[in-house]
């Protein structure tokens, strides 16, 4: 191991909006345990502190994932005990111009990940986006339908996982935050329109469930300490509408003098866009011991935070 008695921890995509709050939030997680249920039985009590943590923030200047010897390479070095795939090519547009690109990175890489960490606790996120958004509401057993090739992808990365019953897929909804290129979470694309002076035309008949970032790692690492394995939906309590959640940002930033208009997703020429991808949470719920919260009362209970 590189540090004698640390559990090292790999968070792909660590430069993206969830793996950036995976990083800043590891050392707070009270109790962690790595690696398989089997592999822990195994070498019995295995609980480490933050302290005991080595976390590896994984971006492509350190690690280029789809380069298959850098990445084994790397794998050997560090063996980590956790790895939490964040990493994903996940825009709609770039991923219909190039599919080839988005299944390199977004199916094969997973590939890889899935096949060196067979005895590893293996995190995948995953997207609402792999149901058709005709019903909303969806659980853990509604059958996917995805409707782009960003969100097919997606659903196929998560055939993968699932062959391995010790690892972990979480789907989450919108989520919203500060990342380092201050552009990855959806208020982030509200508030930079606003600065630079522009509308945002905003859909009355797209739905999700938006959830702020931090609260999307505090539920990954609390699954994570509780060894939960399979699927879990993770997003916010809240079913909103494009239109409500611009007004809830823009209620955030007055100064910007927000400009909001008012579409439907009927008017969209774009890749095709599934109408609800509500999400029901209850399985992880009921894991977890707590409710996930409501993005107007979040927002609410957290005006320091720079949403």
């Amino acid at each position: 191991m590189p540090q004698t008695g640390a559990s090292v921890i790999w968070i792909t995509g660590s430069g993206g909006l969830i793996g950036t709050y995976l990083v800043a939030t590891a050392a707070k997680t009270t109790v962690l345990q790595t690696g398989t249920p089997a592999a822990l039985e195994s070498r019995g009590p295995a609980a480490r502190s933050g302290s005991g943590l080595r976390v590896v923030g994984l971006t492509r200047p350190i690690l280029d994932l789809t380069d298959v010897a850098a990445v084994c390479e790397r794998f050997r070095r560090d063996r980590p005990e956790l790895i939490i795939h964040c990493a994903a090519l996940t825009r709609a547009v770039l991923c219909e111009q190039d599919p080839a690109l988005a299944r390199k990175i977004n199916v094969e890489v997973t590939r890889l990940l899935v096949d060196l960490a067979a005895d590893v606790f293996f995190l995948f996120i995953s997207t609402d986006l792999v149901f058709d958004g005709k019903t909303g509401w969806y659980d853990e057993e509604a059958p996917v339908n995805p409707l782009t090739v960003y969100a097919q992808t997606k659903a196929e990365a998560e055939q993968i996982v699932f062959q391995n019953p010790s690892h972990t897929v979480i789907r989450t909804s919108l989520n919203g935050g500060t990342s380092p290129a201050g552009n990855r979470g959806f208020n982030e694309e509200l508030r930079r329109a606003w600065e630079s002076g522009k509308a945002t035309r905003l859909f009355v008949d797209e739905f999700r469930c938006p959830i702020p970032a931090v609260e999307t790692a505090r539920a990954i690492w609390d699954l994570v300490n509780k060894r939960a394995t399979g699927l879990f939906h993770v997003a916010g309590k809240e079913r909103l509408s494009r239109w409500q959640i611009g007004e809830l940002v823009a209620a955030r930033w007055p100064q910007l003098h927000p400009k909001l208009e008012r579409g439907s997703i009927h008017d969209y020429a774009g890749p095709p866009r599934s109408a609800d991808t509500s999400l029901s949470c209850a399985k992880a719920e009921g894991v977890l011991g707590r409710p996930l919260p409501r993005l107007n009362e979040w927002l609410k209970a957290h005006p320091e935070e720079r949403f």
